[in-house]
């Protein structure tokens, strides 16, 4: 797989201070989605593996975050796409919760599970779906590129072909903005404290046999000033975890990776307790590494699967398939630039 370089200038982000930790840090989401890209394979589209594009990702990922304090209903609405509060068992906040294996297809059945269990939907958060709504987005996003420059490339009538190609840069500048967004809440899914009842120290509604520590500040030092510190971009890059794109499955794969991450939560709590989180120690630093590796991996693979699903869609109005456009069947006129 091609290894991109990075300017030294984009390359200085990862060193920047943490500021208004609310999930990983300004460093960590950086560093998600600058080796997401980095390690994307040639499959993708070139503006996509232009290191300007890992950079520009980097910050975009920070956005969700840096949008907060618009007021209300903007940041009650957004605020809980940033978690799952997972009991042990894998259901959402308590055993009436809906499972994390099952969740319903539309958020809305998701919120009408949740109250009938007697859970408040903002104390719930709904991260997965938040995973799934970006995915989808990209998925499209891809699809019209592809049908723009299919385009683009074929049309010989001069005022069209310059609309396709401007319209093809403006595709461009959301498609990094969506991956951005993705890579955010790809990113939160990495975090142990982001899918657990036990966010902000050990739950004081649930038994804490082990005694584990209950400070409210565990959560942010982890995530904000010790990633800051101690964790740098190519050691995360260095422990990517092996793509898997097949079999890809939306809503059972962002289960699954979300579950992977509950199961880090006790871990982190030993870890904790056990001073492994104390400077120089290297069990801390390995498993910020582990997780934030994990998030980029899920990020790297999300994209190239939107990819290859963005080949099999159709877009515009009326309705094209993506494939009959690349292959010169179908003029896409109409349908990308209107009929009315």
């Amino acid at each position: 797989m091609k290894r991109l370089l990075i300017s030294a200038a984009a390359l200085a982000l990862v060193a920047l201070p943490a500021a208004d930790v609310s999930a990983w840090g300004a460093t960590g989401h950086r560093i998600i989605g600058m080796a997401a890209m980095r390690a994307l394979p040639d499959e993708l589209p070139a503006f996509l593996r232009d290191p300007a594009a890992a950079a520009e990702v980097g910050e975009l990922s920070r956005e969700p975050d840096r949008s907060k304090g618009a007021g209300q209903p903007h940041d009650r609405e957004r605020d809980t796409a940033h978690f799952v509060n997972l009991a042990e068992g894998g259901r959402v906040m308590t055993a009436a919760g809906p499972s994390l294996d099952a969740l319903p297809e539309l958020k809305s059945e998701y919120d009408a599970a949740l109250l009938a269990a007697g859970i408040k939907v903002d104390d719930a958060g709904y991260l997965p779906y938040a995973v799934m709504d970006r995915h989808q987005q990209l998925v499209v996003d891809l699809a019209l590129w592809r049908v723009l420059s299919a385009a683009e490339a074929r049309e010989t009538d001069l005022g069209r072909r310059a609309w396709y190609r401007a319209d093809r840069i403006r595709r461009e500048g959301l498609i990094l903005r969506t991956i951005g967004e993705l890579g955010h809440f790809v990113g939160d899914g990495s975090q142990p404290h982001h899918v657990t009842v036990h966010y902000n120290g050990w739950s004081s509604s649930v038994p804490n046999p082990e005694g584990f520590t209950t400070s409210r500040r565990t959560h942010g030092a982890f995530e904000g000033a010790f990633v800051r510190d101690h964790v740098r971009l190519q050691e995360v890059e260095a422990a990517l975890p092996a793509p898997r794109l097949d079999g890809f499955q939306l809503r059972p794969r962002v289960a699954g990776y979300l579950g992977t991450t509950l199961a880090e939560v006790t871990p982190f709590y030993r870890l904790e307790k056990a001073g492994g989180f104390a400077p120089g120690d290297a069990r801390g630093l390995d498993f910020a590494t582990a997780r934030l590796a994990a998030g980029a991996g899920e990020l790297r693979d999300l994209i190239v699967i939107a990819w290859r699903l963005s080949g099999q869609a159709e877009v515009g109005w009326p309705r094209i398939k993506v494939a009959e456009v690349e292959a010169g069947t179908v003029d896409p006129w109409i349908a990308m630039v209107g009929q009315d």
